[in-house]
């Protein structure tokens, strides 16, 4: 980088910041793990009340977000769900690791199966081969 210092008439070269190279192991210390679930609510009642519970269960939970959480688990199988899903439970007995952040959502969306969407096969851009075999 050149800079024009005041009075000088002339430009200087400024030293360049050396920047640490990260190794390997540096930077596969963490890992994103993604996962993308569709589910079909066939008991829409079973769900809320399961949420129900767990959120009168939750001792931390302020009432005034308690009657909220409520009111929407009976309302939105979406946010029942959310209630009930725990990101720990997916890895809680995976050795060598351990959480450092989560979080996750759930919304209502139009499932097609036959849409090419949600073909699971694509999203890698791997294609499926053939068996050519005779």
């Amino acid at each position: 980088m050149l800079v024009n210092t005041a009075g000088r008439g002339k430009a200087e070269a400024l030293p360049t910041p050396t920047l640490r190279t990260m190794s390997t192991s540096d930077t596969t210390r963490y890992v994103r793990l993604r996962v993308d679930v569709v589910l079909e609510i066939d008991g829409p009642a079973e769900l809320a009340a399961a949420a129900e519970a767990r959120i009168d269960a939750d001792e931390f939970m302020p009432e005034e977000e308690r009657t909220h959480a409520r009111a929407a688990a009976r309302e939105d199988g979406a946010e029942a769900l959310a209630y009930l899903v725990e990101p720990f439970d997916l890895i809680r007995d995976v050795p060598g690791i351990e959480m450092v952040q989560a979080s996750w959502s759930s919304e209502e969306i139009d499932y097609d199966p036959d849409a090419l969407e949600w073909d699971l096969g694509e999203e890698d851009g791997a294609e499926e081969d053939e068996d050519d075999r005779p």
